[in-house]
C-alpha cells in the first residue's frame, strides 16, 4: 500500500497515532508488545517513514559538517573519502568548509555550532581552543577530532612524534649521520601540529644517537612539490649536504627526488629520501614513507560521529591508529659507508 499514512497504522493496529510515532523512532514510552504490534502492522501495509519527515520529527538535518584546512592536500582528501564511506552508509550528506585563516575557522565553528546547521561537526587536521570546545559542548553539538587534539573532544589520531622518530632512527640505522628535515611551516596561523610532532621526533632520534641538530639541514616553507624543491636544492647546495632527507608528507618528498634529478644525484646510491603518509603517488615513485592510515581514520571518524549523534552522553576517548615504515627504492647506507 504506497499510500499508507500513519493514521492507516495506528487504525490497523489499534492504537492512537502518537503510539506509532513513538515506536517508529524508537522512543521507551511504549510497550514491547505494542511496538511488536505496530511494526507487525507497518509491514504488513507496506508502510516506512519517510525519511525527510523522520528527520523532521527527530529535529535532524542528516547532514554532517567537516571543517578543514586545504582541500588540496591528498592526505586530507584521502580522510574525507573514509568519512564520505561511513556517513553514505548511513544516509548522511557531507558538507566540507575549506577555511584559510584561524578568524574563518573561528566564525564558522560559531556558526555550525547551533544543532540547527548540521547534526554533529568534524574537525580535520586544525586546532581547537579551549573556548570554542566549551561552546560546542554547551550547545551539546557532536565533535570529533580528526588530526587534532583536545581532551575534552573524541579524536582519531596517530603518533606523529613517534613516526618522525621511527623514520630518524631507521636511516641512522643505514649509517647515515647527515639527515636533513624538509616540512612546511613549523609555526603557521591554523597551527597544524602533525609537522611539528614530526620534526620533534626527528629531533628525538638524533639526540638518542648522539648527533647534533645542524640547522644547515632543516628547511620549512609553504607545501607543495615545487617548493619543496627549492629547499632541497639550497640544502643540496651546501658545502657539506646531506646523505638522506626525510620530509613531512609525500609531495615534499616528491619535490626533492625532483631536485636531486636535477643535481644529478643518484637516489638512493647519493641520497636517501623519505616521506610520509603513503599517498597513492608514493607507490608509483617507489619512495620509502610512513604509512598512515588516513582511510581508515576518515571512516572511523565518520562512524564514531554519528554514533555521538545517535548517543551524545559518552565520554571522550582518543583512538590512536598504528604506524608503519614502508621501505622502497629510494633509501640505502649513505655513500662511503
Amino acid at each position: 500500500m504506497s499510500n499508507t499514512t500513519m493514521l492507516d497504522v495506528a487504525k490497523y493496529a489499534g492504537v492512537s497515532v502518537a503510539t506509532v510515532s513513538r515506536v517508529l523512532n524508537g522512543s521507551d514510552l511504549v510497550s514491547e508488545a505494542t511496538r511488536q504490534k505496530v511494526l507487525k502492522v507497518c509491514e504488513e501495509l507496506e508502510y516506512t517513514l519517510n525519511p525527510i519527515a523522520q528527520s523532521l520529527r527527530l529535529g535532524r538535518t542528516n547532514s554532517v559538517a567537516a571543517i578543514l584546512p586545504f582541500l588540496t592536500l591528498p592526505s586530507i582528501v584521502e580522510r574525507l573519502r573514509g568519512v564520505m564511506a561511513s556517513l553514505s552508509e548511513n544516509s548522511f550528506e557531507l558538507v566540507p568548509f575549506t577555511l584559510g585563516t584561524p578568524n574563518d575557522r573561528d566564525s564558522k565553528i560559531t556558526e555550525l555550532s547551533h544543532r540547527s546547521k548540521t547534526d554533529g561537526i568534524l574537525i580535520i587536521s586544525m586546532p581547537v581552543s579551549d573556548t570554542q570546545v566549551d561552546l560546542l559542548i554547551r550547545n551539546k553539538m557532536p565533535t570529533v577530532l580528526i588530526d587534532s587534539q583536545h581532551p575534552k573532544l573524541d579524536r582519531i589520531n596517530v603518533d606523529d612524534r613517534c613516526g618522525g622518530k621511527m623514520v630518524t632512527d631507521y636511516l641512522i640505522g643505514l649509517g647515515h649521520r647527515k639527515i636533513g628535515f624538509i616540512s612546511s611551516y613549523l609555526e603557521n596561523p591554523l597551527q597544524f601540529s602533525s609537522t611539528i610532532y614530526r620534526f620533534e621526533g626527528y629531533r628525538d632520534a638524533l639526540k638518542e644517537a648522539g648527533l647534533p641538530f645542524n640547522p644547515n639541514y632543516q628547511k620549512e616553507g609553504e607545501h607543495g612539490r615545487d617548493q619543496a624543491k627549492q629547499m632541497a636544492l639550497e640544502m643540496l647546495s651546501h658545502e657539506d649536504p646531506p646523505t638522506a632527507i626525510f620530509t613531512s608528507s609525500d609531495t615534499k618528498a616528491i619535490g626533492v627526488l625532483d631536485a636531486a634529478r636535477e643535481l644529478n644525484l643518484n637516489v638512493p646510491g647519493d641520497l636517501s629520501v623519505v616521506g610520509y603518509d603513503d599517498i597513492r603517488d608514493a607507490e608509483y615513485m617507489n619512495l620509502t614513507t610512513v604509512r598512515q592510515p588516513l582511510f581508515k581514520a576518515g571512516r572511523i571518524g565518520g562512524r564514531k560521529l554519528i554514533s555521538l549523534i545517535e548517543k551524545p552522553d559518552t565520554s571522550p576517548e582518543e583512538i590512536l591508529l598504528p604506524l608503519e615504515l614502508i621501505i622502497r627504492g629510494t633509501t640505502a647506507p649513505p655513500p662511503n659507508n
